[in-house]
């Protein structure tokens, strides 16, 4: 099993939506900020992404929760393991049955029809 993990290409993050094409080219880019000159402005527009970052990781492992129980539910013929839903999200299964069981506290509360 290890040494189809060191062989298997590493995924790489997801692109920045928001970002221009020609922009996510440049290693050097991000979000202008290099461009700035005025530092009390680039810490405010880096604030302002530090924040937005850290709601869309917030939201993303929401998510992954959600996918985590929606998989290991044993209605599903098809369930999956927690050491199973670990590889495919290169999670240690103990951290992949709290996300479980996160995923289903999430589902739990969502309200009807949403």
């Amino acid at each position: 099993m290890a040494e189809s993990e060191r062989d298997a290409p590493r995924l790489r993050p997801a692109p920045l939506l928001f970002e221009p094409a020609e922009a996510v080219g440049d290693p050097e880019h991000f979000f202008d900020l290099e461009s700035m000159e005025d530092p009390g402005a680039l810490l405010d527009r880096a604030t302002e992404l530090t924040v937005a970052f850290r709601a869309a990781a917030d939201r993303s492992v929401e998510f992954q929760a959600t996918a985590a129980a929606q998989l290991a539910d044993p209605r599903r013929f098809d369930r999956l393991s927690a050491e199973a839903i670990g590889e495919r999200a290169q999670w240690t299964e103990a951290y992949a049955q709290k996300m479980i069981e996160f995923g289903r506290d999430l589902l739990r509360a969502r309200p009807a029809g949403g």
